[in-house]
């Protein structure tokens, strides 16, 4: 079997998207919506209830909470829906989810002193996820052609 017909039977194709992806870019794009989702929460936890959380005062990111709750609402929202087109194979999607994966590890890392264990485990998602994306279909398919 050739090498297209390969990358077309398992839907690695590079061409023009719309196919199931398959390895890391599924994985990348379930991390998406995942974190998106943890996002979301957080966004709303921080808008409806910003008592909940810890406010440090020697921080030297010092924001309001209510703002960067809808900083956190709206950026989740955008990975969520960036995971799902993730799965239908579209390069934008990959690029876009790359940049939005880098504007939550620094929301993220901003977030540390509001929820230190929180932001690092979606600092760590959102790194894995740059990775995967990064990795991409073109690894997978020629894996399994070789």
């Amino acid at each position: 079997m050739t090498t297209t017909g390969m990358q077309q039977r398992h839907g690695t194709g590079s061409g023009s998207g719309g196919a199931w992806v398959s390895g890391w870019t599924a994985f990348a794009g379930a991390m998406m919506i995942l974190g998106g989702t943890m996002a979301v929460f957080e966004g709303i936890s921080a808008i409806v209830h910003d008592d909940v959380f810890i406010v440090t005062n020697s921080y030297s990111y010092n924001f309001n909470l209510t703002g960067w709750g809808w900083i956190h609402l709206i950026l989740g929202i955008l990975v969520f829906f960036a995971g799902i087109a993730v799965f239908r194979g579209e390069l934008w999607a990959r690029i876009t989810g790359i940049v939005l994966a880098g504007l939550s590890m620094i929301a993220n890392f901003i977030w540390l002193p509001h929820s230190p264990f929180w932001a690092i485990v979606l600092i760590v998602v959102d790194a894995f996820v740059i990775w995967a994306l990064c990795v991409g279909t073109d690894r997978d398919a020629a894996r399994t052609t070789a």
